[in-house]
């Protein structure tokens, strides 16, 4: 027994090396052991959950008060189009000041992080209560919750996929449906503090929930394992750019938020362009986030069972139909109700869908910096979208939303072209892999056998295993039969 300890060959103790936990570079071995796949996962998907409902669910009634706002004239010189512009303003914010979140995580932690941009939400909102121009709605409605949205919702979305595997589109759709379930509750209670106790107060009231709920999510909510290396962190998401699958996911989202958020924003206003109450459009908002957080949870489990990409362009492509089709036609509330509700539940597709879809395309290590860059890239449709939507519009009534509801339907069937290529891409990527896995099993199998002897002239061993670039001829990937492929992409 003592000389089976004392001789160790370098090869084994290297093996030992690489297993032991403790030995293993630390910046990886959480990474390597492999998701729990739940556990202590659940309860970040719950703060997550959290902090979309007191962010995004917060900011989803700014409908409310843009309503408010254009019907009671409530700062005479503004326009429609600066209205629209703060609510863009709200989310566009949240996305440009990733690559600070990412600088802030890092060197400080995502736990200050969080809470800093807890505290920014409150005193946006709070600041807001005590606007008496619309420059202060710009500053306070505008950047300023916008900036503490993306020090929030950027850090929590991130750290969601290292925790999971099997279940990471049910867990991520969990806590993007947050955003829909707090944008119901809040919608209704601004609607309803908007009108008995004043905008003021209602500001108010939105102001000391979102810090109680965001501080305690920022308190609970936990990083699994470190992602990257410094000196690689800040760069690696830039470069994943230049990968055509990547440019192809931040297509599909640059059109889908062209859509997404004109819709968000424009529903109530047109409910009440068509002869309908405050109140009515008011719960027409509430019914759409409804559907938001109904919607996200169930994508996301048949999403894991069924592909991540087949879902998600499944729902864009019902989305577009619901916008060109129901909504062109509704002209009354019953209608609205039945869009409202299916239009929540897909609409909002891309944010729930994009996290696992970016995963499987970058990996879990690049996948904070690639989506902190994905964030950053969808400024502008996020900032002009609900101002192109209101620029549409030529007047009151249902005629005169023609062209908005068009230009709405049109981003989700052009968001639709570019991520049926991704599947293409997807379904070529599986089509080169399948010959390695042959040749990798084949190399396994004759392994206790001698190799067969190379040839004078040079040649190589059969069972040598091939890269995936090389087994099988370059072609171009694009073609219909990739695209219409029954696989589970």
């Amino acid at each position: 027994m003592g000389s089976d300890r004392s001789h160790t060959s370098p090869a084994s103790a290297s093996s030992q090396q690489s297993q032991d936990p403790e030995r293993a570079d630390p910046s990886t071995s959480r990474l390597d052991e492999g998701p729990p796949d739940g556990g202590y996962g659940w309860v970040c998907t719950a703060c997550a959950f959290l902090i979309n409902a007191h962010t995004a669910g917060v900011n989803s009634s700014w409908a409310i008060f843009l309503d408010y706002f254009v019907s009671h004239h409530s700062y005479p010189d503004a326009t429609r189009w600066q209205y629209a512009l703060i609510g863009g303003l709200s989310i566009s914010q949240s996305l440009i000041v990733s690559p600070v979140i990412s600088v802030s995580n890092h060197f400080l932690g995502v736990r200050f992080t969080m809470v800093f941009g807890a505290v920014v939400v409150f005193l946006s909102m709070l600041a807001a209560s005590y606007a008496t121009k619309v420059w202060h709605l710009f500053l306070t409605q505008g950047f300023l919750f916008g900036w503490g949205t993306g020090f929030l919702y950027i850090t929590g979305t991130s750290m969601l996929p290292a925790w999971f595997s099997s279940r990471q589109s049910l867990a991520i759709g969990f806590a993007a449906s947050g955003a829909g379930i707090g944008g119901l509750g809040y919608t209704l209670a601004a609607g309803y503090l908007v009108n008995e106790f004043g905008v003021a107060w209602t500001y108010r009231f939105l102001a000391y929930c979102s810090l109680v709920f965001n501080l305690i999510s920022a308190v609970l909510l936990k990083e699994r394992g470190k992602a990257l290396s410094t000196e690689h962190r800040a760069f690696v998401g830039l470069k994943e750019f230049r990968r055509v699958e990547v440019l192809l996911i931040f297509t599909w989202g640059f059109l889908t938020q062209l859509g997404y958020i004109s819709l968000l924003y424009s529903l109530p206003s047109y409910a009440t362009s068509i002869g309908l109450t405050a109140r009515q459009g008011s719960l027409l908002g509430a019914l759409l986030n409804l559907g938001l957080g109904v919607g996200r949870p169930i994508i996301g489990y048949y999403s894991d069972a069924y592909g991540r990409i087949n879902m998600a362009l499944g729902m864009t492509i019902l989305c577009s139909l619901l916008c060109l089709v129901l909504w062109t036609l509704a002209n009354s509330y019953g209608l609205l109700v039945v869009f409202a509700i299916a239009s929540g539940a897909v609409c909002g597709t891309f944010w729930s869908a994009v996290p696992p879809i970016l995963a499987d395309v970058v990996g879990i290590q690049n996948f904070a910096s690639s989506f902190g860059m994905l964030c950053f890239s969808l400024v502008l449709p996020t900032t002009f979208a609900d101002s192109i939507a209101m620029a549409l519009i030529r007047g009151t009534g249902e005629a005169n939303y023609i062209p908005s509801q068009i230009f709405v339907g049109a981003m989700f069937v052009s968001g639709a072209v570019f991520l049926a290529s991704l599947r293409a891409w997807k379904v070529w990527q599986c089509e080169l892999r399948a010959p390695y896995a042959d040749d990798q099993t084949s190399s396994l199998t004759s392994s206790q056998h001698p190799p067969p002897q190379q040839h004078p002239q040079g040649g190589s061993n059969q069972n040598q295993p091939r890269s995936p670039e090389s087994a099988v001829p370059s072609q171009w990937w694009l073609t219909p039969k990739r695209v219409f492929a029954l696989k589970r992409i």
